[in-house]
């Protein structure tokens, strides 16, 4: 799965979002990409953030941030148990799989987290976070190569994403021989 994700993140730019992803998305990207400011982007990464975490019904969405929090105080029984109710009930809530991917990463389940990453991506190729958790995992794996397309992909997405430039910067240096 982890070579399908990796071909699945390099043909991002040619695979549209769910159409059952929030249409405000479209723009909240846009902006993001013309953010003048961290400021700005920080203000418009927090709104898609916000997007992706809704969904019309709400009680999934109560259950969905219940799962969150449980994954935030380390109660990782519960946090599963709700996601995979969640990505069962809810399987083209794209958010409900990452989350999901992001509890198997903290868990050192990098093959379950790379399955999750890869419906996340499949439903929102938008999805930095998800990429960006893709990248993580390829490094734990000494995948570089594979961590510096994932770095790449995801800075096209969301340019303000410091910690990832800084990362992606390390590993071409380090690619190029510069590195120190």
């Amino acid at each position: 799965m982890f070579d399908e994700t990796l071909k699945l993140i390099l043909a991002l730019a040619e695979r549209s979002p769910a159409p059952t992803l929030p249409h405000r998305l479209d723009a909240l990207f846009g902006r993001l990409a013309r953010a003048a400011d961290a400021v700005e982007a920080s203000r418009v990464e927090d709104a898609i953030w916000g997007e992706w975490m809704s969904h019309p019904d709400p009680l999934v969405e109560e259950r969905l941030e219940l799962a969150t929090r449980a994954i935030g105080a380390g109660d990782h029984a519960d946090a599963e148990t709700l996601l995979d109710e969640l990505v069962a009930a809810e399987p083209g809530y794209a958010e409900a799989w990452n989350k999901r991917a992001t509890l198997y990463f903290r868990l050192g389940r990098d093959a379950d987290s790379v399955h999750d990453i890869h419906r996340t991506l499949a439903l929102e190729p938008r999805h930095f976070g998800a990429i960006c958790g893709f990248g993580q995992i390829a490094l734990r794996r000494g995948e570089r190569t594979a961590a510096l397309f994932a770095f790449d992909a995801a800075l096209a997405i969301n340019p303000h994403l410091g910690a990832v430039r800084a990362a992606r910067e390390e590993l071409a240096a380090e690619s190029a021989g510069t590195a120190h």
